[in-house]
């Protein structure tokens, strides 16, 4: 299994495409840390799990993910709107280094694309159903 995605800058929130651009953002960085930790102390082995047991991808072809830096390249983060864990799943470039550039057909890309977007929801419902706490101060509602 390999190691938890790094969670080291915050992002713009309207970068992801299913997330409005909040007024105000306070205690983002807080809260992609402690998401981080929450992958780190086991949300990533349990979603990992998870999804493995399901994949449908073969060897090659989750290996080819790894190698490309796919898995280590999910992102996972708060949304402040729907007051949930979003993530955001990277995408297979059209030009692959060698030797993947000529392993991979089309349909091998398309699943792999698919999978680790069935990856990021995996983890992304692992993070929040077993690990944040909303009645906690960085992830409880705030009413100012």
């Amino acid at each position: 299994m390999p190691d938890p995605p790094r969670l080291d800058a915050a992002e713009d929130p309207g970068d992801y495409d299913a997330v409005e651009e909040p007024e105000t953002r306070t205690g983002e960085e807080g809260r992609r840390e402690a998401l981080a930790e929450f992958l780190a102390e086991g949300a990533w082995e349990d979603g990992f799990a998870e999804w493995a047991d399901n994949s449908y991808l073969d060897d090659e072809q989750f290996e080819a993910a790894r190698e490309l830096g796919l898995v280590g390249a999910l992102d996972f983060y708060w949304n402040e709107t729907a007051g949930d864990v979003g993530y955001r799943a990277p995408e297979l470039a059209t030009d692959l280094p060698q030797p993947w550039d000529d392993r991979l057909d089309r349909n091998d890309r398309a699943d792999i694309e698919e999978a680790l977007d069935e990856l990021g929801r995996t983890v992304s419902e692992v993070l929040e159903n077993r690990y944040v706490d909303r009645s906690s101060e960085a992830f409880g509602y705030t009413w100012d």
